[in-house]
């Protein structure tokens, strides 16, 4: 049985706008943000392989890169879709065809989180084993409120409740593998924890923590740069 990060890198970072490249090539003290995330798979004893999906025009170089910082359990880039849910699909097919085990474990992560911590993936990995799918949350801190208009309050869900979502997010190959091809043609998911609910299995929830930021704006920048 294997540990396997997917990371996904193909958006273009429309909210993050003034750099001239999609967000998850920005430096940082130097060093893209992509690197930060796959070196932290990298380093981590447990994970076996590394595979990176990215648009088309950035495989040759995420290639580079991966050389360039020694990153020596990537097994391939891969090319991703118009959305994240294609873009995984591409990922999973891939590591398809290259005969993963129905076992294996994978790790799906967002190339713009770039300050996942070891204890996070592997509590993960130690979940999957246990549970088949799960997914790395924050308690809501915030008071958070619905409105369908964007005009005026139409209701307050209980904040004990609610989680902030991250990633990774965690799987037997099979069943996330099962439910992406059968919601392939409906895109409804903006995570895959998501799709594995909308077969009827339960997702279980592993504790992140705030450190694990997704890179969206300016500020989250800057955040990252103090931490």
């Amino acid at each position: 049985m294997k540990n396997i990060a997917l990371i996904t890198a193909a958006g273009q970072g429309t909210r993050l706008q003034g750099f001239g490249l999609p967000k998850q090539f920005i430096r940082v003290n130097g060093k893209p943000l992509l690197i930060y995330s796959v070196e932290a798979f990298n380093k981590c004893e447990s994970i076996d392989e590394i595979y990176v999906v990215t648009s088309e025009e950035y495989i040759e170089e995420v290639e580079r890169l991966c050389r360039q910082y020694g990153i020596n359990k990537l097994k391939a880039v891969i090319e991703g879709g118009q959305t994240r849910q294609q873009s995984v699909f591409n990922g999973l097919m891939a590591l398809s065809e290259r005969k993963t085990a129905d076992d294996d474990v994978i790790l799906i992560h967002d190339g713009a989180r770039p300050l996942v911590d070891e204890s996070i993936i592997k509590d993960n990995i130690e979940a999957c084993l246990k549970y088949d799918a799960v997914e790395t949350v924050i308690p809501a801190t915030d008071t958070i409120i619905m409105s369908k208009e964007g005009q005026i309050i139409d209701e307050i869900p209980n904040r004990n409740g609610l989680y902030q979502v991250q990633t990774p997010q965690t799987f037997k190959f099979k069943l996330i593998f099962d439910a992406h091809k059968r919601f392939e043609n409906i895109q409804i998911a903006t995570d895959d924890a998501q799709l594995v609910h909308n077969l009827g299995k339960q997702v279980h929830l592993v504790k992140g923590n705030k450190k694990n930021l997704k890179i969206t704006t300016i500020e989250d920048l800057n955040i990252m740069k103090s931490l």
